[in-house]
């Protein structure tokens, strides 16, 4: 296994399948890998990073894991790196909207522009942006679409409008 080379792994999960994509040294995406009707977990291609990444999910579903400890390179902007940053500060089981996320950031910006960020996430789950709500508690914009997000808040025991 070269350092350098990216490996990608493909696991069920009890919303479907999901794509971990990364090298040795990080998880670069985890993504809903929605066009396939079942997959399997594949270490073919894979290293010890991301099988390490997939027993970490497994245990989350499981509800035996609240917090990710994985090393994360999320390709993107030094605003969207800043806004995903803030992501893995939220709380397991709490929310935070769109507008108090933008007001942690300094300077602080626009909710808007935190939601061009956070849909821009290319690690789910790990990177928590399904904890992100409306400004009055409603879901809104996920990648995985709203029943997935309502589900890992529900997963979470986070409380929903």
């Amino acid at each position: 296994m070269r350092e350098t080379e990216t490996y990608e792994i493909e696991i069920t999960s009890p919303l479907g399948p999901l794509r971990i994509v990364g090298s040795a040294q990080a998880v670069e995406s985890i993504d809903w890998n929605l066009d396939r009707a079942s997959v399997t977990t594949d270490t073919a291609d894979s290293c010890p990073l991301l099988d390490e990444c997939a027993r970490q999910l497994q245990a989350y579903f499981d509800e035996r894991l609240t917090a990710f400890d994985l090393p994360v390179a999320p390709a993107g902007t030094n605003f969207q790196q800043r806004v995903w940053q803030r992501l893995m500060a939220i709380p397991f089981g709490q929310t935070l909207s769109y507008g108090q996320l933008a007001e942690t950031l300094q300077p602080p910006t626009s909710p808007r522009a935190i939601g061009n960020a956070v849909g821009r996430n290319p690690i789910s789950i790990v990177l928590p942006c399904h904890r992100v709500v409306g400004s009055r508690g409603d879901l809104t914009g996920f990648a995985g679409g709203l029943d997935r997000k309502e589900w890992l808040l529900t997963h979470e025991g986070a409380i929903l409008c």
